[in-house]
C-alpha cells in the first residue's frame, strides 16, 4: 500500500502538503506565515529555534496546537547581515560556528567544520527547548537541508526522528542535489516525499514566479507531494534581512504569501482533485 492507501484514499490521489519554512526568523516572517495558516493554504509549518523571533512564533505554537508546526532544525546561516548562531554555548558546540560565534554561511563551510558529535547535541538542544516550551512538533526538517551534505550526518536527522517517534521531512532528488559527499546514502524504511514543489530563481528573475506556482499545481502528480516555501512580507524588515540575497529574498516571500492566500490557488486545488494532508495525519498511520 502507497501512502495515499494507508491515509484511505484511492492508489492514484494527489497528496500535497503545502509548507512553511522559517517562521521565527522575523517578525514579518512569523506574520505572514500565521496569515497564511488562518486565511490561506498553507497547512504545515516549521520552526526555526535558534533565531531572534522564535519567542512570537512558538506563543502562537503553543496556544494554537491545532496546526502542524515542526521544528526547523538549523546550522547554517546564509545571511550578509543578520545572523544567529547555535542555543547551546559556543564552548560546547564550537565546530558549528565561525570566528564571530554564528552559523556557517555555506553548507560546504558547515560539512568541513562541524564534528557530527555536536551536530547531534546541538540538534537534541533546539528540539528540547521547543519540548521545554510547550511546543508539540508533528515533524522535523532542516533549514537549507543542511543535514543532508553527507550520509552520516543524514543519518543523525533520522535518527533524531526515531528517538522522538516524529516523522523526518525527506525529498531524495533534494538530498542528492545539495550533497557534499562521495558516499551512498541509506533511504530504505524511511518516509519519502515522492515530489518537492519549489520556486525556481530563473522564474523570479522573469516576473513568473506566481505563474509557475499555478503550472505546478496544474502539472501535480500522484503521489506525496511538497509544496515548499517561504512566506514573509516584502517590508523593511526583511529586506534588511535578504539584502543582496534576491533567491528566496524579500520579493520572493511576499509572492508566496500572495498566491498561497489566493483565490487561484483555491481555485487551483479544487480543479486538480488535490488532497491537502498534514503530518498529523501521517503519524497516526506510522
Amino acid at each position: 500500500m502507497n501512502l495515499a492507501q494507508k491515509l484511505g484514499y484511492p492508489e492514484d490521489t494527489k497528496l500535497l502538503m503545502i509548507h512553511a519554512d522559517d517562521a521565527g526568523l522575523s517578525h514579518s516572517e512569523n506574520q505572514a506565515t500565521i496569515q497564511a495558516l488562518q486565511n490561506g493554504f498553507v497547512n504545515s509549518y516549521s520552526i526555526m529555534v535558534p533565531c531572534p523571533w522564535f519567542y512570537e512564533i512558538a506563543i502562537f505554537s503553543k496556544n494554537n496546537p491545532n496546526y502542524d508546526c515542526g521544528i526547523h532544525l538549523t546550522l547554517t546561516c546564509e545571511w550578509e547581515n543578520y545572523k544567529f548562531g547555535p542555543v547551546l554555548p559556543i564552548t560546547e558546540v564550537s565546530s558549528l560556528v565561525d570566528q564571530n560565534g554564528y552559523f556557517y554561511k555555506t553548507r560546504k563551510d558547515f560539512k568541513n567544520n562541524a564534528k557530527p558529535s555536536e551536530i547531534k547535541k546541538e540538534l537534541t538542544a533546539q528540539i528540547e527547548k521547543a519540548l521545554q516550551f510547550g511546543i508539540k512538533p508533528t515533524h522535523l526538517d532542516s533549514h537549507m537541508c543542511s543535514v543532508g551534505v553527507t550520509p552520516e550526518i543524514l543519518e543523525i536527522y533520522k535518527d533524531l526522528g526515531k528517538t522522538y517517534n516524529l516523522p523526518v521531512f525527506i525529498n531524495k532528488g533534494f538530498v542528492e542535489s545539495i550533497s557534499l559527499s562521495d558516499e551512498k546514502y541509506d533511504f530504505e524504511n524511511t518516509l519519502l516525499a515522492d515530489n518537492l514543489l519549489i520556486g525556481y530563481f530563473s522564474d523570479f528573475e522573469k516576473g513568473e514566479l506566481r505563474s509557475s506556482y499555478a503550472k505546478a499545481l496544474d502539472n501535480i502528480k500522484r503521489g506525496f507531494n511538497m509544496f515548499l516555501l517561504h512566506p514573509a512580507f516584502d517590508d523593511y524588515e526583511m529586506k534588511g534581512i535578504t539584502i543582496d540575497h534576491p533567491n528566496f529574498g524579500s520579493a520572493w516571500r511576499q509572492i508566496d504569501f500572495d498566491f498561497f492566500t489566493s483565490v487561484e490557488c483555491e481555485s487551483k486545488l479544487k480543479e486538480n482533485n488535490i488532497k491537502l494532508i498534514t503530518w498529523k495525519e501521517i503519524q497516526q498511520i506510522r
